[in-house]
This record gives C-alpha cells, sequence and structure tokens, in this order.
C-alpha cells in the first residue's frame, strides 16, 4: 500500500499541492486551482431544462396538395402556432400524408384539435389529435435478417475448409 506524500515536498515554494482525488501524487498548484474554477463555473453555469410548454399535434389523412400555408390558417385561427411539419417522402420528395403541429398555447391545442379533427382541408377529413411520443427504440425492433445471425449468402452448408 502506498503512504500519502509528504506533503512538505509539494508546498516547498507554493510550486506544488496535494490533488483532492489523488492522495498520493502532487500537481502543479496552478493545475489545481485551475480545476477548482472550473468545476465553480460548472456548477455557476448550471440551469435546469426548462419544461416545454408546447403541445404537439398529428394530423393524419392530410390530402397530398396540403401545404405548411394551408395547416398554419386552419391551426393559426385557434391560437399561436410555433412550427409545422408536413411529413415527406425520403426518395421522392412527396407528401405522405400526415404532418406535427406544435402550439404554444396547450388549451388553444385542445380547442384546435376539437374543432379540426374530422373538418375536411382539399376534400379530405383530417384525423387530428395530440402527438404521441415515438417509442423507444425506434424501427424493426429486432434483426432485419429475420433472426438469421450468419450474415446471409451461402446455403449448402459447406463444411470446414480443412
Amino acid at each position: 500500500m502506498q503512504r500519502p506524500i509528504d506533503l512538505r515536498r509539494c508546498y516547498t515554494h507554493g510550486v506544488f499541492a496535494p490533488h483532492p482525488y489523488f492522495p498520493f501524487e502532487c500537481f502543479p498548484a496552478a493545475i489545481i486551482r485551475l480545476s477548482e474554477l472550473v468545476q465553480q463555473s460548472d456548477k455557476d453555469n448550471f440551469r435546469p431544462k426548462e419544461e416545454s410548454t408546447v403541445t404537439n399535434i398529428f394530423v393524419g389523412n392530410l390530402s397530398y396538395q396540403a401545404t405548411q400555408a394551408d395547416l398554419q390558417s386552419a391551426f393559426g385561427q385557434f391560437g399561436n402556432v410555433e412550427r409545422i411539419n408536413v411529413v415527406t417522402d425520403r426518395e421522392t420528395g412527396q407528401p405522405r400524408g400526415f404532418a406535427f403541429v406544435e402550439m404554444s398555447d396547450a388549451d388553444a391545442a385542445q380547442t384546435a384539435i376539437s374543432n379540426l379533427n374530422g373538418a375536411e382541408l382539399h376534400g379530405r377529413a383530417m384525423n387530428v389529435n395530440e402527438a404521441r411520443p415515438k417509442p423507444a427504440g425506434g424501427g424493426y425492433g429486432g434483426q432485419r435478417n429475420g433472426g438469421n445471425r450468419s450474415g446471409g449468402g451461402g446455403g449448402r452448408g459447406r463444411g470446414p475448409r480443412w
């Protein structure tokens, strides 16, 4: 077992100081002071994450001709609309028939949901409700190759090489 360092050696000329977490080592005093300052500034700059008051609304069964401007005018009559995201196909860029609308006021969002659910936009009845959060883990939930861990290929079942 190591013995704690001789503090007289650390404090010689005020150059070295014992490290608070490593009692068997001496470090330059400037480094110790710098690390203490960084820790204090981290505590000073820490602010808990503010709660988001935005209500996320799912809008389904949208006409492919519906635009952000159409949704802005429909939802804007009930309150402040923070953001609109009309979901498009990644490859073609065409709308996929649903969107997400974020409203800053929860009461206005509930009013918009109750009034716009079933309302027609470009000849289609919209399905409007509060968006549910994404399930954790996303996507497929398992292996894409049907559980076969071999990595594909082959199929003949060849034996060992040697």
